[in-house]
């Protein structure tokens, strides 16, 4: 059995979604967010670091899987303070020895619904229809965080 911790890192939330497979199934495990409070950055850092190291300690994936950091030129403080997410993030798989993979937005909507690029609501649906949901996974990061473990299921990059 594999298991992967898909990530949406954000300052304020970050989504995360645990998925395993056996026998060309895929399980969902657990979903969620790790919300950090009003404060700083370092104090925003340190809830997201204490909140992942919760979930690798819980399931112990074999990888952890999240989107390649990505801006807009007119938006540099946004890929500065992902920055800071991304990088509590890697820290906490690193510690706990667990490899840490990036893909593309594009190439993750394209895998999951054939479009690069689908909407939101679109790859909501996606994860909704492949783990066998009865609802969108809510809010949109846990979707993102489901999107990129699946992506890396799918891609190939881990046993089948």
């Amino acid at each position: 059995m594999k298991t992967i911790l898909g990530v949406d890192p954000g300052l304020n939330t970050t989504g995360y979604g645990v998925i395993n497979f056996a026998a060309g199934k895929v399980r969902l495990l657990e979903a969620g967010v790790v919300r950090s409070r009003a404060g700083g950055v370092a104090q925003k850092v340190k809830e997201i670091y204490d909140g992942i190291r919760e979930v690798l300690d819980a399931f112990h994936p074999e990888v952890l899987a999240m989107e390649q950091l990505y801006t807009h030129y007119d938006r540099p403080t946004t890929a500065i303070l992902m920055g800071h997410a991304r990088g509590c993030v890697c820290l906490a798989a690193a510690q706990a020895g667990i490899e840490v993979v990036s893909y593309g937005a594009t190439k993750v909507k394209k895998i999951l619904t054939g479009s690069g690029r689908a909407t939101k609501d679109q790859m909501q649906r996606a994860i909704r229809l492949e783990l066998g949901l009865s609802t969108y996974p809510d809010p949109p990061d846990v979707a993102d965080a489901l999107a990129v473990a699946l992506c890396h299921r799918y891609h190939g990059r881990i046993g089948m």
